[in-house]
């Protein structure tokens, strides 16, 4: 199984979109038979069957081997990837960034491109046999007042630049880093304190 799949076609993505085959393909990860997911989500077997098949036809989920049981031949299967990233043609998002960068849109569509970008770059390094290279940096930041907060932005926004401007080469591969900010989530799962430095390179 490879650890990343990417999703280009609509129809492919239809299959994969909906809530119990997408349960499913987290089970999928290991090898599993129709009756080991139907004991597992406490569905009918008919129904995982199909569901199976629809995965099977899509190119999601491959078979791993066919074993007899009784009088019957099981069919154990996994999901043909760890990881499923749908690419930017199928969601439609026309390569278009919002201009507000401040703005949650801008951040979820800034955390939505680097998705796609590190999934084809994946795939092209497992094509040739290579590696690819990444960093990520995460951190949590409790500010005090909304002041701070402000401040806390305009020295992390002058760093950032400043070491990007030393680094940056004329020549040489180039790569892409991000740095974004969001409320972080309580226990509760309400908005908390502010987080988090995030820096990702591919």
């Amino acid at each position: 199984m490879i650890s990343l799949g990417i999703v280009r076609d609509p129809e492919q993505a239809a299959v994969l979109l909906q809530p119990v085959r997408l349960r499913m393909m987290e089970a999928l990860r290991a090898p599993l038979s129709a009756s080991g997911l139907a004991r597992l989500f406490g569905l009918p077997r008919q129904q995982v069957n199909y569901h199976l098949r629809e995965l099977e036809r899509a190119g999601l989920v491959g078979l791993v081997e066919e074993r007899r049981k009784g009088n019957c031949t099981e069919r154990v299967v996994q999901a043909s990837a760890a990881t499923f990233v749908i690419s930017q043609e199928v969601m439609g998002a026309g390569g278009t960034m919002p201009v507000d960068r401040f703005s949650a849109a801008y951040l979820v569509a800034a955390a939505g491109r680097m998705i796609r970008e590190i999934g084809e770059i994946a795939t092209r390094a497992r094509a040739a046999g290579k590696t690819m290279a990444t960093l990520t940096l995460e951190s949590e930041v409790r500010f005090r007042t909304v002041a701070e907060r402000a401040e806390f932005a305009a020295e992390m926004t002058e760093a950032f630049g400043r070491i990007c401007a030393k680094y940056n080469a004329g020549e040489g591969r180039s790569f892409r880093f991000v740095l974004g900010g969001y409320p972080a989530l309580t226990a509760a799962g309400e908005p908390g304190e502010e987080r988090r430095a995030v820096a990702v390179f591919e």
